[in-house]
């Protein structure tokens, strides 16, 4: 029987237009737009000015404490201006614009496709080279790496669990740079452990993708202490607490990390990233992104320079279908609505999602009928109907008492809803206040 996690879960269909379209280059945008806040905690300063030449992969903005991350030029070009654009919430957002003038990397940068698996150095310096490349968490939550491979005083870790489920409906990004990088993900996953000083780790892959299985579970073979688990479809099982909980059976407590139960989860993007710092000296400037939807001409797979237009990447996959609706940036549970089609691509954009307006226009919400569905779906064991209406009514301290916090916000409630209540809207507006309120407090 294939493992997953107990509580809740949906089944959405798998859209997985684009799984068996291989990673093309997308052509260099004529310029490009780096936000500073490209991940979790402080934006990176920047250290380059108006007029500045800049190379491919050269330092452009310093990480701003701990828990922040550099950000690298991924084009070669002159600095246009430091300003702001709009980011998927509507807010500006402080970035660097450089128009593109060839593409001249930095010199130290290793760009053959030559595989090195040697892991000739030591856990600190993995570490120190993940902090330089400026690598984030690529499954969307973009944390900075480096800070997860120092844990708490205190805490162990006892494994390292790389993340292949790509549970999202449509994504199919994480999927194909398995097939095309299997190799290459496994030596990161093995630096990933020598930083944790840790001799396990498991790489979880759902069922769906079981071209993905094979070929890793063959390749494993020949990378001491790695070893793969096929998982049984269901939806957020990429969640971290879910995942944990599907590979190893403990339970992530309420408000504390995975590490608190011994796992780091890292992935496979992020493992990928960390192979080409640590064997490549190359920064964390390019990625993969799914382009797709029901509508579109030609669903594809594109590594992507970090910054360029989404408008770039809909162009190179056929154009904009006339019967658009949504532009979502992300997957269609947990992605957010662009405001506008030159958003730039960053460091966590896994996809960007065409929805016609017949599948886009909201339904039309009628009273809760007390179903229960949103609850026996959450996968967090939450209240979802409940925590709605105390956030609608800005009961803020009840849905603290609540565990509002604890919501991964993965859409599960809103999605099985019948009444097509806007649960998640409503929970995410209470989780941003909670948030408030709490760091005030702190203070």
């Amino acid at each position: 029987m294939l493992k997953t996690f107990k509580i809740g879960g949906v089944h959405p269909p798998g859209s997985k237009l684009s799984a068996g379209r291989p990673i093309e280059n997308l052509p260099l945008p004529l310029s490009v737009f780096i936000p500073l806040a490209q991940h979790i905690g402080s934006p990176a300063v920047p250290v380059v000015a108006r007029g500045d030449v800049v190379k491919t992969g050269q330092l452009i903005a310093r990480s701003n404490g701990f828990v922040s991350a550099n950000i690298h030029s991924s084009v070669s070009g002159k600095v246009k201006k430091i300003d702001s654009m709009a980011d998927s919430s509507g807010y500006p957002r402080q970035g660097i614009m450089i128009d593109v003038e060839g593409d001249e990397w930095m010199e130290d940068i290793d760009r053959s496709e030559t595989l090195s698996r040697e892991i000739d150095v030591d856990g600190q310096e993995i570490i120190d080279k993940i902090q330089k490349a400026g690598i984030v968490g690529l499954g969307g939550a973009t944390f900075p790496t480096h800070v997860k491979l120092i844990p708490p005083k205190g805490m162990k870790v006892e494994i390292l669990l790389i993340n292949g489920v790509e549970c999202e409906p449509y994504l199919t990004s994480d999927h194909r740079l398995m097939l095309e990088k299997a190799d290459e993900i496994l030596t990161g996953t093995r630096f990933l452990m020598k930083a944790l000083k840790v001799k396990k780790a498991v790489v979880g892959i759902e069922k769906n993708k079981p071209d993905a299985v094979r070929l890793f579970a063959e390749k494993s073979k020949s990378y001491e202490g790695i070893s793969i688990i096929e998982l049984k479809v269901k939806y957020p099982q990429g969640g971290e607490k879910q995942l944990i909980k599907a590979v190893t059976g403990r339970e992530v407590p309420s408000g504390a990390l995975p590490v608190a139960v011994g796992a780091i989860v890292s992935n496979v993007g992020t493992a990928f990233a960390v192979y080409e710092a640590v064997r490549k000296n190359k920064p964390l400037i390019e990625r993969v992104v799914t382009i797709t939807g029901k509508g579109l001409a030609n669903p594809s797979n594109f590594k992507v320079r970090i910054g360029t237009p989404t408008s770039a990447i809909i162009e190179a996959a056929g154009g904009l279908p006339e019967d658009t609706g949504k532009i979502i940036s992300g997957g269609p549970m947990m992605g957010r609505a662009i405001t506008h089609p030159e958003m730039p691509v960053t460091k966590g954009t896994s996809g960007i999602i065409l929805m016609k307006k017949t599948e886009s226009r909201r339904q039309e919400v009628i009273e809760c009928i007390r179903c229960s569905r949103c609850v026996r779906a959450c996968p967090m064991g939450l209240e979802p109907y409940f925590l709605m209406t105390a956030s609608e009514k800005n009961l803020f301290d009840i849905v603290e008492k609540e565990r509002i916090m604890d919501c991964i916000e993965c859409g599960s409630c809103s999605y099985i809803c019948p009444s097509k209540r806007p649960l998640l809207d409503y929970i995410r507006y209470g989780k941003a206040k909670v948030g408030q309120i709490i760091r005030t407090r702190k203070k």
